[in-house]
């Protein structure tokens, strides 16, 4: 996934949690623009090692989300149906699994191949 090298350029929260990516190529041409939509429950895990269950809808719950702003993502993994796990340079990891009745997430944008888990996830990915 292209998303390693981005950066944490946007974070948004109604009924779904929208984190938008973005990373400059040399020159100042904008290289990737891509924004993650994610439906369903997630996990995030903070440097120490905390873990708290985030769900899309809950308003103040999401505060957690906000400190993401500017980290640049640093690993990305989609395994089994599509678990989705991202890592950022201090440490912090979001994970998002497939959901058996709901979209899980969708990634979208220019310079990255959209990816879309549908209920019960996916399995035809190529890696």
């Amino acid at each position: 996934m292209e998303l390693v090298g981005t950066r944490v350029t946007r974070t948004a929260f109604d009924h779904q949690v929208r984190i938008s990516f973005t990373d400059q190529a040399p020159g100042g041409r904008t290289r990737i623009e891509g924004e993650l939509v994610i439906e369903t429950p997630f996990t995030l895990t903070d440097a120490s090692g905390h873990q708290a269950l985030m769900t899309p809808g809950t308003g103040p719950s999401l505060a957690p989300l906000l400190g993401l702003f500017a980290k640049v993502v640093t690993e990305t993994e989609v395994t089994g149906h599509g678990t989705l796990s991202l890592g950022f340079d201090d440490g912090t990891r979001l994970s998002v699994d497939p959901d058996p009745h709901y979209e899980s997430w969708n990634l979208t944008g220019s310079g990255i191949d959209p990816v879309l888990v549908g209920p019960g996830g996916e399995t035809d990915w190529q890696h």
